[in-house]
């Protein structure tokens, strides 16, 4: 329990407003049933949430230590009251969560209880799956990222040695990714590995394709193949080789198929009429393919998962066969 005594510069103010700035990560949602059911009190009885402080009185809040911590991305979770996931998979190990577009990966510097990775710790806090005042130093992570507006499977681990395990697999290319994406106008090769060097422009956050190397540029691969075209546009199924920083988005636009709703590497004037307010962009696929011992996560070998709801690809593409 900890006491707070109203001095001058709180005096006035409604109890519920000082009690979100006294406990920061406290949800809005569980301070006022705390205050309801008297675990604040006011002078030790029970007050209304709008109740006007007086100089000289004593605030009692019977709540948890860590919702008075200052808020970080650490335990921005503890914001949450209710994760929302969209859940493809899950098991006792991993998980693989259908992140919208719009929604962020990690956050962007500043604590966001809307970011995917605070959404995970929070579903897995809550149901008891992590409990953070037993750890020393692990909690729950994000194995990989997509940009913010771009949607599909992130894929995440529950303990440490998933994390670890998950991360060699990706690092050796032994986990495949897969997205589908909708660009305007139709590639000349129904099916193509494109080849080229990636360099990022830190201060822009945008990439540049060259067919030569240059300092600090990467080797960026991967595979496409035309799934339907219709309306001048094509749904392409693109399978990373690697994986950098917006590779898709700038590759595909450097073959003259910029995805339809990015304005950072294809044509806003060319996109405005679909009113897309996304990139149309999805991790749709995950396929496990383990050429070397997975220890714990042995079990996943040769298993796949997919989305099958792709809201663009129906919006656009009438017949769709995606196997």
């Amino acid at each position: 329990m900890k006491e707070f005594q109203i001095g001058k510069n709180d005096a006035g103010q409604r109890l519920d407003r000082f009690v979100s700035k006294a406990a920061p990560l406290l949800p809005a949602s569980l301070m006022q049933k705390y205050i309801r059911i008297k675990r604040i009190k006011v002078g030790g009885k029970a007050a209304a949430r709008d109740h006007k402080l007086a100089y000289g009185e004593v605030v009692q809040m019977y709540v948890n230590d860590e919702f008075f911590e200052t808020p970080s991305e650490e335990n921005a979770y503890l914001k949450i009251t209710d994760p929302a996931l969209d859940l493809v998979y899950e098991d006792d190990n991993i998980l693989l969560i259908n992140k919208p577009a719009g929604m962020l990966c990690h956050s962007d510097g500043s604590p966001s209880p809307s970011s995917a990775i605070s959404r995970l710790q929070a579903y897995l806090y809550q149901n008891g799956q992590w409990k953070p005042r037993d750890e020393n130093a692990f909690a729950p992570a994000l194995c990989n990222r997509i940009d913010r507006n771009t949607s599909g499977i992130v894929l995440a681990a529950k303990n440490a040695e998933a994390l670890r395990i998950v991360n060699e697999k990706l690092k050796l290319r032994e986990i495949d990714k897969f997205y589908l994406a909708a660009v305007h106008g139709t590639p000349k090769e129904r099916s193509a590995t494109l080849e080229g060097y990636i360099f990022k422009d830190a201060v822009k956050n945008q990439v540049y394709v060259s067919k030569t190397s240059r300092p600090g540029s990467k080797s960026a691969i991967m595979e496409y193949r035309i799934v339907a075209s219709e309306g001048g546009l094509s749904l392409l199924e693109c399978r990373l080789i690697t994986g950098r920083t917006h590779q898709i988005r700038a590759q595909l636009a450097s073959i003259g198929h910029p995805l339809l709703g990015d304005g950072k590497y294809g044509s806003e004037r060319q996109s405005k009429p679909y009113g897309e307010k996304h990139q149309a962009l999805c991790s749709y696929k995950l396929a496990f393919a383990f050429k070397s011992d997975a220890g714990l996560l042995s079990y996943l070998d040769k298993k796949n998962f997919r989305l099958r709801d792709i809201p663009f690809a129906k919006k656009y593409f009438s017949a769709i066969d995606i196997s």
